[in-house]
């Protein structure tokens, strides 16, 4: 063997990261940092995957090794040709398998002190769900809750300008963790990558200082938040923002301005409280949305359904150290204020 292995703690120790599978495999999930310099492209997998199962092993080795062959070469040209002799890279597939070997080996010759991950993709998911299992209890958070509207998620960017940790379970998620919390032409991350990306911004924080996270619900979209976090979550102390109603009304047309511009993408959404609501209800909604009269609208959103559900949902968690804090607007400076409070 002409490279090295290398195991999934050491991964911060190289220059650079490669993942050599392919772009799908790279777009469900990859190690924070890796680059994709895939050996096979999704079609050219699907097709030595075929011959290994319906020809045979051997000759789907062959067609796949001049496929990886080619692939490399390009990789070396386009991307490799400009690091220098001292380039440390780690090279990593689904398993540490044939992929990455391939790769690997090609780049030793070289004369680079190429590695190989051993395990591949797969000994690093076990070790993020092994973090996720257990590094949430080396924290203090500190919740962030409030009826929707209440900018807890401005807030929580309001502390984080000022230096504070904040983990921002929302922007990870790429979802504002609501019937209309969608964001628009965003596409939700995998499981997977959530859990990544959640992995390595809980590793980046020094336990000895509190971590502000807003109160999420177990899902966030699609994604869900993992038990260990969201059990820590519920047993650190909450406060709970208390804002006008005028305040988060004027608040949510700033922060939901595209349903304001687009109001059939707002008439979309409002069916999804099919089952919440009755028919005459929101049909009452819809002709709101689609005349403009937004205040109104999003006045009786907020009093006839997010605040009924942010109440029982209250009335599970977060009873054991609650703390109203009243913030009297939203506006940027007074929450700058706010956020300077809390830090000291």
């Amino acid at each position: 063997m002409f490279f090295k292995l290398a195991t999934v703690a050491q991964r911060h120790q190289f220059d650079e990261i490669i993942d050599v599978r392919t772009p799908a495999e790279f777009a469900e999930d990859h190690i924070p940092g890796a680059i994709n310099c895939p050996v096979m492209s999704d079609e050219e997998r699907v097709r030595v995957g075929t011959l290994y199962k319906q020809v045979s092993p051997f000759e789907a080795r062959k067609v796949g090794a001049a496929i990886a062959a080619r692939n490399i070469a390009r990789h070396l040209d386009e991307q490799f040709a400009r690091h220098p002799k001292s380039w440390r890279p780690l090279v990593y597939c689904w398993r540490g398998g044939q992929r990455s070997g391939s790769m690997a080996i090609i780049l030793a010759q070289i004369g680079w002190a190429a590695h190989q991950l051993e395990g591949g993709y797969k000994a690093y998911r076990h070790q993020v769900l092994a973090d996720l299992a257990t590094l949430p209890q080396q924290f203090r958070f500190r919740v962030i809750s409030g009826p929707t509207g209440s900018g807890k998620s401005r807030l929580l960017a309001a502390l984080a300008a000022q230096g504070a940790q904040v983990l921002d379970l929302e922007g990870l998620a790429a979802h504002r963790g609501s019937v209309l919390g969608r964001l628009p032409d965003v596409t939700q991350p995998s499981q997977k990558r959530f859990d990544s990306l959640l992995d390595s911004a809980l590793q980046a924080f020094d336990p000895t200082r509190p971590v502000f996270v807003e109160a999420e619900s177990k899902k966030i979209g699609f994604v869900s938040l993992p038990d260990a976090l969201y059990s820590r979550m519920h047993d650190s102390a909450c406060l709970q923002l208390e804002v006008p109603l005028a305040a988060r009304v004027e608040f949510l047309k700033r922060d939901y301005d595209f349903y304001l511009r687009e109001p059939e993408r707002l008439v979309t959404q409002l069916g999804f409280l099919r089952n919440v609501h009755g028919k005459a209800q929101l049909e009452a909604w819809a002709a709101m949305a689609r005349g403009g009269d937004f205040d109104t609208l999003v006045g009786e959103l907020l009093t006839g359904h997010y605040d009924p559900l942010y109440l029982r949902s209250q009335g599970k968690h977060y009873t054991q150290a609650v703390q109203p804090l009243t913030v009297p607007a939203l506006d940027d400076a007074t929450l700058q204020q706010v956020a300077s409070q809390l830090i000291g």
